[in-house]
């Protein structure tokens, strides 16, 4: 492998996936929600890219282990004890494998994901 091998994070030559979450897992708003995968490994278990989504609260189950960077907005996470956790613009952070509860977004957020599916 050489330096061409190495892949900028940028979503200059990305395709956008929209998409709205499934309507049975949709808690309030249309959380209209575009994806930008710039990388996936060979054996399709690592990825990463960019998320954004609009206003709107969703039910999230992750079967997957995920980093994120919010680049932009804020996210309210709510795990199924009902407790929170606000993420904001430069926040770093990880969702285990097993996590269940709702994705909530107030006005916009953008962030950077980071993906390993074991």
């Amino acid at each position: 492998m050489n330096i061409v091998s190495i892949v900028d994070l940028n979503t200059d030559n990305a395709e956008c996936e929209s998409y709205l979450p499934d309507a049975d897992k949709i808690i309030s708003g249309k959380p209209q929600q575009n994806i930008w995968n710039v990388f996936s490994s060979s054996d399709d278990k690592f990825h990463c890219g960019i998320w954004d989504s609009k206003d709107g609260c969703w039910q999230v189950s992750y079967s997957e282990e995920e980093f994120c960077l919010i680049l932009e907005g804020e996210s309210i996470i709510h795990d199924a004890e009902g407790n929170t956790k606000t993420v904001r613009a430069g926040d770093q952070f990880i969702v285990p494998a097993g996590f269940g509860g709702r994705w909530e977004v107030p006005v916009y957020c953008k962030k950077v994901y980071v993906i390993y599916e074991a």
